[in-house]
């Protein structure tokens, strides 16, 4: 599964591996290099970190659920108590 971007988001990722190329390596790598670079990173390590991310969000879902009936929890057999203080 390759992770596609906007194209709006692609050509800030470009502009952004550019820089990074030009302050950090000796070689500055153009716009064209720069979309092989990303196309590289998105279909090789892409899917590692939309799986962790996928991941982290079953279990904060996982833990969510487990609290639901002490959110929503009601105690049965409330009915003659409730009379009882209304009387």
């Amino acid at each position: 599964m390759t992770i596609q971007i906007a194209k709006e988001s692609r050509k800030e990722a470009i502009a952004s591996l550019e820089r990074y190329c030009r302050e950090n390596f000796p070689e500055p790598v153009s716009g064209l290099e720069a979309d092989g670079l990303l196309s590289f990173f998105l279909e090789e390590i892409g899917p590692l970190v939309y799986n962790k991310a996928v991941a982290d969000v079953q279990e904060r879902l996982q833990a969510r659920v487990m609290e639901v009936d002490i959110e929503v929890h009601e105690e049965a057999f409330q009915y003659w108590p409730k009379q009882g203080r209304r009387r």
